[in-house]
């Protein structure tokens, strides 16, 4: 569509991720790949650009040739921090854009129509705001941002300590759109070394 808004895809890669054993989730292998190249694969059609928000050297990313930016808000303040990071880099970046869509690096499964389906959600809705559901519950982390909202969230976490999520898109419209979980959940994803096997067998039927 022509009125469709400029959307920056921002892979967050920034935890801790303790329940994995530490280190690089998102570099962890499935299916011959790391979860990043899965999610990247699914991400990339679906928006205009792709950074990835990571603490620490950047270079252990250098291979996928794209922006990498560390948290603005600093002490692993969560994805908030990461998604505050994505809109900072949005706004000054050389292109307009118009949304963030936030992406885990651990959800390899994520639906084709997730950036038009989140957009009609919005629409539909009159929302300032979008997340993702599924299964009886929705998903935060996976959203669309307004740039014009990086101010306001910046003073919510900078002022007043905010860190979760809901706290913060509980002051503004928010659309949620529900995704259907059958035959898997599209939002499947892997916290713990055990989740990765799942993910493989997933996958293998999604392609099948």
């Amino acid at each position: 569509m022509s009125d469709r808004p400029r959307i920056l895809g921002l892979l967050l890669a920034g935890g801790q991720a303790r329940r994995m054993g530490g280190g690089d989730k998102c570099l962890r292998p499935l299916g011959g790949r790391t979860l990043l190249d899965h999610v990247i694969a699914r991400a990339r059609p679906q928006v205009d650009d792709l950074i990835i928000n990571a603490n620490g050297d950047p270079a252990r990313f250098a291979r996928w040739r794209m922006p990498v930016a560390a948290d603005v808000v600093e002490g692993f303040a969560g994805p908030l921090a990461g998604i505050l990071t994505g809109l900072d880099w949005a706004a000054r970046a050389t292109s307009s854009f118009d949304y963030v869509l936030s992406l885990p690096t651990d959800a390899p499964l994520i639906p084709a129509d997730l950036a038009d389906g989140l957009l009609a959600g919005l629409r539909s809705e009159a929302a300032e705001l979008a997340c993702a559901a599924s299964d009886g519950r929705s998903h935060p982390v996976i959203g669309l941002w307004p740039v014009a909202l990086r101010e306001a969230l910046r003073r919510a976490m900078t002022e007043e300590d905010i860190r979760k999520i809901d706290r913060w898109t509980a002051r503004y419209r928010l659309a949620t759109v529900d995704w259907p979980s059958e035959p898997f959940d599209p939002f499947f994803n892997a916290n713990r070394p055990a989740d990765l096997e799942e993910a493989g067998r997933l996958l293998a039927e999604a392609e099948h």
